[in-house]
């Protein structure tokens, strides 16, 4: 099979041995790869090949993107193969008129991101793993990020794509339309399936035209119950222009505020929310002035009680860098990390339930949180200075098990992968999880599709 496998992808296509150990499992684990081997296709043609000998074989593949998912949906065991998209990386056309980019899947977000931007468009899909995650990866997550409150989740931009099934058959759907509604839309198969039903190979992606002006500030409340007020009094005096509401609780901006971190703290740390505003418009002055005069206004209300706005580019990105800045919270010590997803009226009880929780389970824990509030999203970083499967798995409950009465979500964006298939009835019922087997086993009848992820 192996050498099957070299033959159809040539020199170089196919690491083996210590070319396999050389890399990392994924951008969380420092272990290294434990794969059989690594699979390099350089085209669609290519995947087709690889699967259908892995498919003849009944030989184990695990789709893998730009390695920086959070649920381990890309980590392969000793017996299985990683099928890497990272010679994909070609971007086939920016198209001005149609507003439209085909891509392959190993382009990395923020290779696509400039190139539209050349094109004086814009791609609006952005998350922290820019420069790594790639488009097949976001494609098969269904990433979220930092502007879903305005331009929806990577489905939301998706017009059409081009996938390999288990078998190595191509499915080429390469709509370039807005509209079409010519029979069942398949490419909603393989968008946030996690590469188990199909691995996406090309697409054909939605992008906007480019802004013209945009406003950022940092604003702080003294209550919860503000935090909504503020949502949806910038929702509408804004004007449709409102693209991001990053919520920080208190913690979280201490860690990215102080040594050794470079960032400086615009507003002080004494506050119990802090809160990033971003607005897009097209008229940088009368955007600026609704969006200063909205603020004031906020102020005045007593609904903000200490704010800051950008007056450049580079203070825009400043403020942007303290919500980015994730990696501060590894400065507490090694961390559990949750992605969860809730109705705005319960994240105040639920994070001091966890909380409480928490500190009962380990005295000395850390619990950040910040999130994509206007998204209802919430991430969970808890330390309790104990890896081991017992303590995770205790907190994991702590964090998963109040989801289910408040009608909330063990994965809001990141995926389910290998991390939370144990949790994922506390979000899907009985009948759901049963068509999802029953769609796995029609497109991939042998499970060698990312096996162990998303439903085992």
């Amino acid at each position: 099979m192996l050498h099957a496998l070299s033959v159809a992808l040539g020199e170089g296509g196919l690491l083996t041995d210590s070319e396999v150990t050389a890399r990392a499992e994924s951008w969380t684990s420092p272990k290294s790869c434990r794969a059989l081997a690594i699979a390099l296709p350089r085209t669609t043609s290519e995947v087709a090949a690889v699967l259908g000998i892995c498919q003849s074989a009944e030989q184990p593949v695990v789709p893998y993107g730009g390695g920086t998912g959070l649920v381990a949906g890309a980590i392969a065991g000793p017996a299985e193969i990683v099928l890497s998209l990272e010679r994909m990386r070609a971007i086939e056309e920016i198209d001005p008129i149609m507003r439209t980019a085909t891509v392959q899947a190993g382009v990395t977000l923020e290779s696509l991101q400039d190139a539209a931007s050349q094109a004086d468009l814009y791609f609006p899909l952005d998350l922290g793993a820019r420069g790594s995650a790639t488009i097949g990866g976001n494609i098969s997550t269904n990433a979220g990020g930092n502007r879903v409150i305005r331009f929806g989740m990577m489905r939301d931009m998706v017009l059409g794509l081009e996938a390999v099934l288990a078998d190595g058959t191509v499915l080429s759907s390469m709509n370039r339309l807005i509209k079409n509604n010519a029979g069942y839309d398949l490419k909603q198969l393989f968008i946030g399936t996690e590469g188990t039903l199909g691995v996406v190979t090309r697409a054909v992606l939605r992008l906007r035209e480019s802004w013209t002006s945009q406003l950022v500030a940092l604003v702080a409340t003294d209550k919860f119950a503000k935090l909504p007020v503020l949502l949806k009094s910038l929702d509408k005096r804004l004007g449709g222009t409102l693209s991001a509401f990053e919520v920080m609780w208190p913690e979280f901006y201490e860690l990215v505020t102080t040594s050794p971190t470079c960032n400086q703290a615009p507003l002080s740390r004494d506050h119990s929310y802090y809160c990033l505003v971003e607005a897009l418009g097209g008229d940088e002055a009368a955007d600026r002035e609704r969006f200063e005069s909205t603020l004031a206004a906020l102020l005045d209300g007593g609904t903000v009680v200490d704010a800051t706005i950008a007056r450049s580019r580079m203070q825009a990105m400043q403020l942007w860098a303290l919500r980015d800045d994730v990696e501060q919270i590894l400065r507490i010590g090694p961390v559990f990390m949750f992605d969860v997803g809730l109705p705005i009226p319960e994240m105040e009880n639920y994070v001091a339930q966890v909380r409480s929780a928490v500190a009962r389970e380990r005295e000395n824990s850390q619990c950040v949180v910040w999130g994509h509030m206007g998204d209802s999203n919430l991430h969970l970083w808890i330390t309790v200075h104990d890896e081991s499967a017992g303590t995770r798995a205790r907190i994991e409950r702590i964090v998963y098990e109040p989801l289910t009465a408040i009608g909330g979500t063990v994965s809001a964006e990141h995926g389910i992968g290998a991390e939370k298939l144990d949790y994922l009835g506390l979000s899907r019922s009985a009948a759901e999880i049963s068509l999802m087997r029953q769609l796995k086993r029609t497109l991939d009848p042998r499970g060698i599709l990312n096996p162990g992820k998303v439903i085992g």
